[in-house]
């Protein structure tokens, strides 16, 4: 395969979603090149804010780009609005070759001859009786200030065909088609011209999407060949549906990446779940952003929807908490949780979140039962510890006081002095130090806590002073 020159080109109306990054992914994986577009045509809706975030979320993922805007600030080179000269150019090539000609029919109209056609049991599409005007008639409605589409003059009784790299050979008869709008009456270019002319003038030589665009394809191919144009290889991925089976949604599990990104996400866990929704790896580990591109293959891609699932996501998150170092966990906790851990337990209480916790607000909730005076056990857990009895937490006092920061130590003294063992000699402790009956290790617990605070909370239960 020659230099596949890959591209991702999202329309900024609205934060980038999982679909729309797992096909950025994918594209980056496959891409020796990789190319960013910002396509926003649609002028009402779309907004620099969303450009913005879009950026930073590409870059929050690891997605680097070849070719692309450095900023949000449109440019003529990657932002579809500001390339209006060039699709007029096309359009007017068309025009002079009359394979494109201008229409004056209503939306009204349009929809009354869809329901004629529905109700026949045919296929709607355009009938095409603006493409039978004649130059006059066409002067004659513009001169009365009639606004007319663009469409597109589809070749009759053809065959389209084309080998997606995932759904394999495809085949659509023109008929089926009909002749499309390809630009706007308010003068701005549709999806399927601007689209399809960018990716041939850019180089792009293999377009992955969803194959909710499958149908878009044949119409792209059509304006490509009157043009003249380099077609690329298409890759229609499968969709990725929820939890419930239906197209993912807020409703079902779905979450923008500035979601994910604030709910403290590891980005190398959202890459590598989302390089496997659709795609098989051999392997099953995580992987480095280099080691998915090397391993990524185009023929493993599925056919079938995809689902998503946030137990496989939080997998991949515990995962790469496992893996972090600690500067990582360190920058990657919340500026309050690393405000209230004392410098001297600094590398304890990250290796407590390694093995712990998967996301920042458990991580505080830790950093705030062992280094705060805000210890609120619950009644069923307060229970635990004073089941004990006032004489085991006296012996703990004791054995404290003797063993100092030697857990082993510690725990000797105690076991030997209050003849407690198994869960009665380790769930108390547990339970007056904590708050809790499950978290890090107890000895981890021990030697995280100052010895002020180790012997206040062992001393609520023996009824002394510290």
């Amino acid at each position: 395969m020659n230099h596949p020159k890959t591209r991702f080109a999202p329309s900024p109306t609205g934060l980038m979603h999982l679909g729309n990054a797992r096909t950025a992914l994918f594209s980056a994986l496959f891409g020796e090149r990789f190319l960013l577009r910002i396509e926003d045509t649609d002028q009402e809706r779309s907004r620099n804010e969303f450009v913005s975030e879009l950026l930073d979320d590409l870059r929050w993922m690891g997605l680097e780009w070849d070719e692309g805007p450095g900023s949000a600030q449109p440019t003529s080179d990657y932002f579809q609005s500001q390339r209006d000269e060039v699709y007029a150019h096309y359009y007017d090539h068309l025009e002079r070759a009359e394979l494109a000609y201008p229409c004056f029919c209503t939306p009204t109209e349009l929809e009354v001859a869809r329901k004629v056609q529905l109700n026949a049991g045919q296929p709607p599409r355009y009938s095409g009786k603006c493409g039978r005007l004649s130059a006059e008639d066409v002067e004659r409605r513009l001169q009365k200030g009639l606004q007319a589409t663009l469409r597109f003059r589809v070749p009759r009784n053809s065959t389209v065909e084309f080998n997606d790299r995932v759904r394999g050979p495809q085949k659509f008869n023109t008929d089926d088609i009909g002749d499309f709008i390809i630009r706007r009456a308010d003068g701005s270019p549709a999806f399927f011209f601007c689209n399809a002319i960018d990716d041939a003038l850019m180089g792009v030589t293999h377009v992955m999407r969803g194959e909710d665009h499958l149908t878009n394809t044949p119409r792209q191919l059509l304006i490509l060949k009157a043009l003249g144009l380099h077609t690329p290889d298409y890759a229609h991925i499968s969709l990725v549906l929820g939890d419930d089976g239906a197209p993912l949604s807020k409703r079902n599990g779905s979450r923008s990446i500035n979601q994910l990104r604030e709910e403290g996400y590891i980005p190398l866990a959202l890459v590598n779940m989302l390089a496997r929704i659709g795609h098989h790896y051999e392997n099953e580990n995580l992987m480095s952003l280099d080691e998915l591109k090397r391993h990524f293959d185009i023929g493993h891609l599925g056919k079938s929807p995809s689902r998503f699932d946030i137990a496989h996501l939080n997998h991949w998150q515990e995962s790469a908490i496992r893996k972090a170092d600690d500067a990582y966990l360190w920058n990657w906790l919340r500026a309050e949780t690393r405000a209230i851990v004392p410098e001297p337990q600094r590398a304890r209480f990250i290796d407590m979140v390694r093995s712990n916790c998967v996301f920042p607000d458990q991580a505080h909730e830790w950093a705030r039962i062992l280094f705060t005076d805000e210890l609120t056990p619950s009644p069923e857990i307060e229970a635990v510890a004073r089941q004990a009895g006032e004489a085991f937490f006296l012996a703990a006092l004791d054995a404290v006081a003797e063993a100092g920061d030697n857990f082993d130590m510690f725990m000797a003294q105690l076991k030997a002095k209050s003849g407690a063992k198994g869960k009665q000699l380790f769930m108390p402790l547990r339970a007056a130090l904590s708050g809790r009956l499950d978290g890090p290790e107890l000895i981890k617990l021990y030697q995280a806590q100052e010895p002020f605070v180790l012997r206040k909370r062992l001393a609520e239960y023996a009824g002394a002073a510290t």
